[in-house]
């Protein structure tokens, strides 16, 4: 048995996205900018695309722009309109994505912004008090706030912080790469101006995203070389990755109900699993409180151990796949940024498993029975 457990990373291709593919693989490979009958044919693809993914969060298609991925969007979503719109501060927090924070640190660093980070607990709660006292007093301001933290897997409260940021008129970008084909989400309800997807994140192919931009928001592209997605982003159209995406997304829509039901129902059995193996088992930030975290992020602090350090590589060899935090990060010899802002004891193993609808009960027991066949000769 192999147990694929770093789905928050990337996830497997889902087979009925593959078959939507396939035809722009393999036959339909005009250029949508091309007038002819096979550019034609590719460009009422790529808008059919459009059209599905704007449905499916309540939006209107020129709202949806195409991307390479996340950390694309969400680059576009910081630079564009805090160039654009004249923005001298941005919130966020400690805790976000490097591809927020990195992108807002640059901005800084070359003083064009003010940067507050948002205060928070030793959970990872933010403090919505924190961010209406930094709303009030800084006007003309950028926020970003992630709607579930890929590491930790903490939930946020974006319709709150929504409604904050639209009473002291900011403009609110959210990162939801985690939450997007996994939960269900009306633009229509939120207050944001930005949310962004990445396909991979939900079965869907490798190498793109996509951005929502609010209706009468006008910011500069990143990318710049021709016309396409509506003067957006320039550069020819990744179609069949496009044509992915969609597809991807009204399956996870779809099934939505009967895949949170299974996939949460994997992250009990985890927790379970791991209490009554392992001594002194602990979970990071809100990972184990089911309301208030990812359904398919479960954050394991370990014990102090000798064995800690090659922890990820032994599971490996034991034919289990899992994560020491942010994907981005997880074979980098830095810790993670996430758990040192939340204080964590440095001296314990973090493993994050993350889960999808493709996932088993029985490779939850092989993962539980692999670590604990690993920690207990050391921790004996």
């Amino acid at each position: 048995m192999y147990a694929y457990f770093d789905n928050a990373a990337t996830t497997p291709l889902d087979p009925e996205v593959l078959e939507a593919m396939m035809p722009f693989l393999s036959q339909h490979y005009g250029n949508p900018s091309s007038l002819h009958g096979p550019g034609r044919q590719v460009r009422a693809a790529i808008e059919n695309a459009r059209k599905t993914v704007a449905h499916l969060l309540n939006a209107a298609p020129a709202e949806i722009s195409f991307t390479s991925g996340g950390t694309e969007a969400d680059n576009y979503a910081a630079f564009g309109s805090i160039r654009t719109l004249g923005l001298r501060h941005a919130i966020t927090s400690p805790l976000e994505h490097h591809a927020v924070l990195h992108p807002l640190q640059a901005l800084e660093k070359a003083g064009e912004i003010e940067l507050h980070y948002l205060r928070h607990d030793a959970q990872g709660k933010l403090d919505l008090a924190h961010l209406e006292e930094l709303l009030a007093a800084q006007p003309r301001t950028f926020v970003s706030l992630m709607h579930a933290n890929n590491e930790i897997g903490n939930l946020n409260d974006i319709e709150a912080i929504g409604e904050l940021c639209a009473q002291h008129e900011a403009v609110f970008h959210t990162d939801t790469v985690q939450t997007i084909g996994h939960y269900r989400h009306d633009v229509q309800k939120l207050k944001n101006h930005f949310l962004v997807g990445s396909a991979h994140k939900f079965h869907g192919p490798k190498g793109v995203g996509f951005l929502y931009t609010r209706s009468g928001l006008q910011v500069s592209p990143l990318i710049h070389g021709g016309a396409q997605e509506r003067n957006v982003r320039s550069g020819t159209e990744n179609v069949y990755g496009i044509v992915g995406l969609a597809k991807a997304l009204e399956i996870a829509i779809r099934d939505l109900a009967t895949h949170q039901a299974h996939v949460q129902g994997l992250k009990d059995r985890f927790i379970a699993k791991l209490r009554a193996e392992i001594d002194e088992v602990q979970f990071n930030g809100c990972s184990a409180i089911s309301d208030q975290s990812l359904y398919t992020v479960l954050s394991v602090s370990l014990p102090p151990s000798a064995i800690s350090e090659m922890l990820l590589f032994n599971l490996d060899i034991s034919k289990v796949a899992a994560s020491g935090g942010s994907a981005c990060t997880s074979g980098a010899q830095a810790g993670s940024h996430v758990l040192e802002a939340l204080g964590a004891d440095p001296d314990r193993a973090t493993v994050r498993f993350s889960m999808s609808k493709m996932n088993t009960a029985a490779e939850v027991d092989y993962a539980v029975e692999q670590l604990a066949k690993l920690y207990r000769p050391v921790t004996a």
